[in-house]
Formats: C-alpha cells, structure tokens, sequence
C-alpha cells in the first residue's frame, strides 16, 4: 500500500468461550454472505469502485444479512476490492478467463468501528448479536513481537482479520505508524551518502561490503536433512507419514524464517554501523538469467532474505536499491580487470592483472555497491560523493579510500 504509513500485522489468538465461538461463526457465515452478494451486485453492473459498490448493494446486504451497519459497509468494499483484482488481471491479459469472485474462506474483517482493542491486552469484537469482549492468548513480551505495536502508542489499530483454521480462531491485528523520512531525501544534493553493497551467494547465502558473511552451511545442510527425511517417510504413503510431513514442513519454515531473520538483522546492524542510507543488492531476476542452475529453494532463500531487509529497512529510513550483476563476480575491485580467469576457484578471486586475492564473495559484495555508487555519478544534481562502506573505511569515486576513525 503506497501511503505515508509504515503498515505491520500481529498474529494472535483470541481466548473465547463456547458461546463466543458459536457467535463468531455466525458471523463468519453472514460476512461471506454479504460478499458474495455485493459481489454478484458489482459483477452484474461492472461496478469495482468501493463507494459504488456501497451505494448498490448496501441495503440488500442489511436486508438478506445479520450483519451491523459497519460490516455490511466492509463487506461492499471487501467485495469491491476483489473485483477491482478481477478487472486488473483482465487489463494485463485480456485472453485470460476471468470469473466472479467467490468468498468461502472463513474469515471477517474489522475495522476501528467493530473492533476496539484494550490497554489491558483484551478485545472487543462486533458479532450479529452483540459485542463480546475476550483476552489475547499472547506469548511473553520476552518473546512475542506482538508486544511491540500493541504496546507503542505510535501504532495505531487499523483494519484487522479475525480467520478459523481447523477450529482455532486467529486475529491478525493490523497497525500503522507515519514513515519516517528516508536519510537520502533529508539530505543536501552536496553531502556525502554511503552505500553497503550486498552479494548473494550459495556458500555464503550474503555478504556485505564491510565484509559480514552470513553462513548458508547450516541452512543448506538442514534442508537437505529435511528433505531426506521427507522422501523416507513419503514412502509409507500413510494417513500418519502425511501428518507427519506436515508438521515438519512447519518445523523447516520456523527455522529458514528465524535464520533469515537473523541474517536479514545483521546486514541492518551493518548498515546503522556503517551509517549507510542505501543498501545494494543484485537483481534477483537477472541471478535467475545468468545461473539457470541455482537450486530452487536458494532462490526462494535470497528472495526471502531481500524482503525481509526491505521491510526491516524501511522503518530505518534506509533505502533498498538493485543494480544488475553482470560481471560483479569477475570484476576486480582494486584495479578494475574483468575477466572470467579471475575465478580461479568459486570460493577465491585472484586477478589476473594486478594478483590482488580475495574471498569471492566479498569481491562480489563490493562490486554490487560500488555499481550502485557509479550509477549515482550519473545524476547532473549530484555535487557529493557516494560512498562505498567497507569493513576499515570508504571509498570514493574522487577521493578515494578513507579510512575509518
């Protein structure tokens, strides 16, 4: 969502009663059917915009529903928004078949109208029948995320999705605070901004320019364990082995995610070290070009690790920017000679015209910053230098190294 906001989602489960439940359920059923009555209304006079929709098929909702003022307004718009999806893909690619939206899933929106939430960590949801209020089953501050919006006053509740998966109830809270402004537009065209290149790799899944080398060892390793036990156990074909790969599946997606996490915070530490305002990566799209071979699930991790930084990144004030790869891996950094035959291993680069070694993925992670900071040159309203942040200093296209304090 392209606004002023910085937008976040807690996850949590609501603890509710028997009669609780039975009143939430109904209203899950009502909330579908009022979307797919807007949805048929929007359908048949092509109408996608939400206000449209609202004056359409607002009183038919109400009239055909259990549903409150407020909900039958979010459904119209929910309804619309769907629509609105329809009609974009139908603008891309006007072959593709297109079909009415249909709601099924079970799940109900909130907004701050029907839903209020307590300094005390309990909620108030809007039902067909009447309001009912419940605690949040919340993990201790120590260890659950969700402590940090609903806590902060600077996070405001927003619109909000109450869903019932294999009889549990989960409400994703959502929240927003104002952006902050981003360094790089507070700054003068004259002042210096600093860059911190970024390579993305297999040994290493990345490496900074200031030489922070995040390990894929461990990660490939566990994946191929995972994956090796999958295959033993899809051999029975069992009720059971299918559970069971269920869950390890669930046990494999917590520890990637937790090691991206990781690594995605590691490379911010860097970044707020360094006091760089950019961060460099590859374009992932033409990794995929140029190494047909890379293994899925290392495109998945890189792709993974780069949203995770822009979403860390962005309530930083930093900015993430691409450039394209080519020659980043062959190119050398001290004196500019590019060449296939400076890969002499793919772990060691050693070039072939001045023999200065280095890790190849370092090479590489400096490279990718340093093409960023010559793009930069490029601007006619830029009089200050790019930097490149390295582990012992900067360097410039004009000055130069600088070493650091």
């Amino acid at each position: 969502m392209a606004d002023g906001y910085l937008r976040r989602t807690a996850i949590t489960r609501p603890i509710l009663t028997t009669e609780q439940q039975d009143l939430l359920d109904a209203t899950i059923d009502e909330w579908k059917a009022a979307c797919n009555i807007s949805s048929r209304i929007g359908w048949e006079h092509g109408e996608t915009r939400k206000t449209s929709l609202q004056d359409l098929a607002y009183d038919k909702v109400l009239g055909e529903t259990r549903l409150g003022s407020q909900h039958a307004i979010l459904a119209t718009h929910q309804a619309a928004a769907a629509l609105d999806g329809v009609e974009a893909i139908e603008d891309l690619d006007e072959h593709y078949k297109t079909s009415r939206p249909e709601f099924s899933s079970n799940t109900v929106k909130y907004d701050t109208r029907t839903m209020t939430l307590f300094d005390d960590g309990s909620v108030s949801l809007s039902t067909v029948d009447s309001r009912i209020q419940c605690d949040l089953n919340l993990p201790d501050e120590v260890d659950g995320y969700q402590h940090e919006y609903i806590n902060d006053d600077e996070w405001e509740v927003t619109e909000s999705t109450l869903s019932k998966r294999d009889g549990e109830y989960y409400l994703h809270i959502g929240f927003r605070k104002d952006k902050p402004e981003k360094q790089v537009e507070i700054q003068d065209d004259d002042e210096d901004r600093t860059v911190l290149g970024v390579d993305l790799g297999i040994v290493n899944i990345a490496t900074t320019s200031t030489a922070y080398f995040a390990s894929g060892r461990e990660l490939r390793h566990q994946h191929r364990e995972f994956e090796r036990i999958r295959g033993n156990i899809q051999q029975t074909g069992t009720q059971s082995a299918h559970r069971t790969i269920q869950q390890m599946s669930g046990r494999e997606s917590r520890y990637l995610r937790d090691e991206l996490h990781q690594a995605a915070n590691r490379i911010l530490e860097e970044a707020r070290t360094h006091d760089c305002e950019y961060i460099a990566f590859e374009n992932l799209k033409h990794i995929r070009e140029r190494a047909p071979p890379i293994k899925e699930f290392h495109q998945w991790a890189h792709r993974q690790l780069v949203d995770l930084v822009e979403y860390k990144a962005e309530a930083e004030g930093i900015s993430v920017e691409f450039v394209n790869p080519k020659n980043t891996s062959r190119r050398c950094p001290e004196c500019g000679h590019t060449s296939k035959g400076n890969r002499v291993r793919q772990a060691e680069f050693e070039c072939e015209s001045c023999e200065a070694t280095q890790n190849a993925d370092y090479v590489g992670a400096k490279n990718v910053g340093w093409r960023f900071v010559r793009r930069g040159l490029q601007s006619s309203r830029r009089t200050g230098d790019s930097q490149l942040a390295l582990k012992s200093g900067t360097v410039t296209p004009n000055r130069g190294f600088v070493p650091s304090d």
